[in-house]
């Protein structure tokens, strides 16, 4: 056992395990199918990983990732954002270890606390092919939504451009937790150029699927919002 993992397991709280489970929809045929959670919040995973990281080495992350613990996986996760973050020598390999481990990313916290702070942050001086083919091709819904939510770091540079061009590869996507992804980007972008959300919305949002579209224009004035939602 990692120190990581041990760490972890001392945080364990059965009491909060039936709401994290019913809250990720790991009940049969939902998207979170057959995953345990030890009851562990996200705050403490933070503090455990704050405490932890220096002392993980990439083989420790080889066995947290894997294991059958949702909370685990996200430390792992986070660790490697913080590997990433502080040791700049250590970085591509962060990026390789991510991106050969996609198969265990397999919730929308998991892709969403650790997609944008890593490939997004890596990827600012870099040709961005990668989000897209993850986006257009990715082996699972998941992979879909990294090639989105990566684009969080871009905007927070003033770069738009990505996220409205992969929001049009996941336009008609046929599930839910894309439309809210595709959504929630589109909201950020507008957020820094709201002319240039418009512009991209006002050819598509009456075919685009209706969650995907409230998130998108949810900082609208009430007004702009019901005309949208009204057509």
């Amino acid at each position: 056992m990692t120190y990581l993992s041990e760490q972890m397991l001392r945080h364990a709280d059965p009491a909060q395990v039936e709401g994290l489970a019913r809250f990720f929809k790991t009940g049969p045929g939902q998207y979170g199918d057959g995953d345990k959670f030890l009851g562990i919040k996200v705050p403490v995973t933070r503090s455990v990983v704050k405490e932890c990281w220096k002392e993980t080495c990439f083989k420790d992350l080889e066995e947290c990732i894997s294991s059958e613990y949702h909370e685990i996986r996200l430390a792992a996760l986070l660790t490697l954002v913080e590997i990433f973050k502080h040791k700049k020598a250590k970085r591509q390999e962060c990026v390789d270890f991510y991106l050969n481990h996609t198969a265990y990313i397999n919730n929308w916290d998991l892709v969403d606390l650790s997609c944008y702070p890593l490939l997004g942050e890596w990827l600012l001086d870099k040709d961005r092919t990668l989000l897209y083919n993850l986006a257009r091709n990715g082996k699972t819904i998941w992979e879909q939504r990294i090639g989105m939510v990566s684009t969080m770091t871009f905007i927070r540079h003033g770069q738009l451009e990505d996220t409205f061009a992969i929001a049009d590869i996941l336009l008609h996507h046929p599930h839910d937790l894309i439309h809210k992804a595709v959504g929630w980007l589109l909201r950020e972008a507008g957020k820094r150029d709201k002319a240039a959300l418009e512009a991209w919305l006002m050819p598509r949002y009456q075919t685009m699927p209706r969650t995907m579209l409230r998130y998108a224009i949810e900082k609208f004035p009430e007004e702009e919002r019901k005309r949208y939602l009204a057509k």
